[in-house]
């Protein structure tokens, strides 16, 4: 009743003008029907603004709702107007309506906003245009009459009450923030559309409401859906001539209790992603639980894991809060990537840095602590510059997901560097590979997906061949040598543990790891001996580096193998 009092000016001429129509006086719609119908077979004067619906008279229909359908130009040649150039004749068209009842038996107060996708405006290459409509829908007659009204000042206008609430409107504004474009850009580009037009031209719509059929409602999930066909036209108001050739549209409401299920099952995708990247991480913890397994894990590659999923954490989180309705189950998947990167990987984070972290003699607790406190401290402000930096190079996400998705690669580096053995698990490896991509494919390659993101086949493509090039470099690391895909000429003069002895071998001496006797007679591969001379079956011995990198007997440090 607040916006029937707010537009009230508005209201009652739009409905003396109406109910004058539809009681006799139908020159003042005449114009408008007979351009439809003369661009358009299928705009007869019996589905146009007219025909009243005796057969269920009774019944209201609430179109309050969001509809998404079709616009295109009825001419076959797209005209277009001094204010905005189409770059195409037609596109997806989203209506988010708003219905309340007025003081007058059949008559209600519509508000709500159109969205056109696929335009070409003249500051911008494409993108979206957006409008504000407010009208009258006369449902015995099912009649939705419309103008442009851009609103006053300060004074917010009643559907945002229905937008703050409906979670396909959020998640549509959340996604488009977050994924597609910045919020300065959509405010340029709806301004550029609206202003001038609505300062120019009398932006009229008209459609007609009716009933989708029973068989797809049960398909649906047994909700009213309703469908819209209308006409969008532009007088100008300085007798210019037309602002734009007319518009059709045409528009299914949208039934959000599916929408809201997808949702729904994506942080139920989420959560369970992150169990299985938690049962990931034990397995691997478990894999390199020395001091030396440890020290061959790279640092970079688990710090940018963990900063990734704050990230995800951080985002669920926010989509949580903004879509209300969908609080617990974004609220869930953000605290299971909260438990991921805050309790496993900064856990493993730090074991890594105390494996690499050189032991001195008589340190108090004082310099750990102030080492400690330099770790973290560069931990977070990477996590919150990140952010920013984001924000700044919002219009190249796509880009910095590469980067994000680069976090083999320290890996890879530190194995040709240090040529360790064998540092990850392989179903760490895959495990990690495939469960990292399940979201950015979800979101850029699923053609149903809840944020409305257009599909980018060649991007993911691009992602998953990108990572799985790593995963494989780390796998064949793992099986035939850390620097199997470099040069024998370039790599460095490497200690061979299986080298001949210049001294005589005719002796036998025994290993101390096993403490039974090593015989030297042959020259084969099961015995090594160190730089030192100290000799170890070639078993004890690897399984002694695997824990510690010096010399079971001497103590001294000890090559790669």
């Amino acid at each position: 009743m607040d916006g029937w009092r707010g537009g009230k000016g508005f209201v009652k001429s739009a409905i003396l003008v109406l109910l004058l129509g539809f009681l006799g006086a139908s020159t003042a719609l005449r114009p408008l029907r007979e351009r439809a119908s003369a661009a358009s077979g299928s705009w007869g004067n019996q589905r146009l603004f007219l025909r009243r619906d005796d057969s269920d008279i009774s019944s209201y229909w609430n179109i309050t709702g969001t509809y998404r359908g079709r616009w295109s130009f009825v001419e076959t040649t797209n005209g277009s107007s001094r204010f905005l150039e189409f770059g195409k004749s037609n596109g997806e068209s989203v209506l988010e309506l708003v219905s309340t009842p007025t003081k007058i038996s059949g008559v209600h107060y519509v508000q709500g906003a159109i969205t056109f996708h696929d335009v070409f405006d003249n500051e911008h290459e494409n993108g979206v245009a957006q409008m504000r409509v407010e009208g009258v829908y006369i449902w015995p007659f099912r009649q939705l009459r419309m103008v442009a009204n851009s609103g006053t000042d300060g004074q917010p206008l009643q559907e945002e009450d229905y937008f703050l609430s409906n979670p396909y409107h959020l998640l549509g504004v959340f996604s488009s923030q977050v994924f597609q474009e910045s919020t300065r850009d959509k405010i340029r580009r709806k301004k550029s559309f609206t202003y001038d037009m609505e300062k120019h031209c009398n932006i009229e719509i008209a459609a007609q409401v009716s009933h989708v059929s029973s068989s797809q409602n049960v398909a649906d999930g047994d909700h009213d859906r309703y469908h819209l066909d209308g006409l969008m036209e532009s007088p100008a108001v300085d007798d210019d001539g037309e602002c734009f050739s007319p518009i059709l549209l045409n528009a299914t409401s949208l039934n959000i209790e599916v929408y809201y299920n997808k949702a729904v099952n994506y942080t139920l995708m989420v959560t369970f992603i992150s169990f299985l990247q938690v049962l990931l991480l034990i397995r691997q913890m478990e894999h390199s639980n020395t001091q030396s397994g440890a020290a061959k894990v790279s640092i970079l590659m688990i710090g940018q894991q963990a900063i990734m999923d704050a990230y995800l954490c951080l985002l669920h989180l926010t989509a949580g809060i903004l879509v209300e309705s969908l609080f617990n189950a974004f609220a869930t998947a953000a605290f299971f990537k909260f438990v991921v990167f805050s309790i496993f990987e900064m856990r493993y984070l730090l074991a890594i840095w105390k494996a690499n972290r050189p032991m001195n003699n008589g340190e108090g607790w004082e310099t750990m602590r102030r080492e400690l406190s330099v770790l973290y401290s560069r931990f977070y402000g990477i996590l919150l510059g990140g952010i920013l930096v984001m924000y700044e190079l919002h219009n190249f996400l796509r880009p910095i997901l590469f980067i994000l998705y680069s976090f083999w690669i320290p890996q890879i580096t530190i194995n040709v560097i240090r040529d360790t053995r064998k540092p990850l698990h392989p179903h760490y490896i895959l495990g990690m590979t495939l469960t990292r991509l399940a979201i950015p494919l979800y979101i850029f390659g699923c053609p149903s997906n809840f944020m409305r993101i257009e599909v980018d086949t060649n991007w993911c493509i691009s992602l998953g061949v990108f990572l799985g090039l790593q995963a494989s470099i780390l796998l064949l690391q793992h099986y035939f040598g850390s620097r199997w895909f470099i040069p024998r000429q370039i790599l460095p003069e490497k200690y061979s543990y299986y080298r001949r002895l210049e001294s005589d071998t005719t002796q036998t001496t025994d290993c101390v790891i096993c403490m039974t006797a090593v015989d030297l007679t042959q020259r084969s591969n099961d015995y090594m001996v160190t730089p030192c001379d100290h000799f170890f079956h070639s078993g004890c011995l690897q399984r002694w580096m695997d824990i510690k990198m010096e010399c079971p007997t001497c103590r001294r440090s000890l090559p790669p193998a």
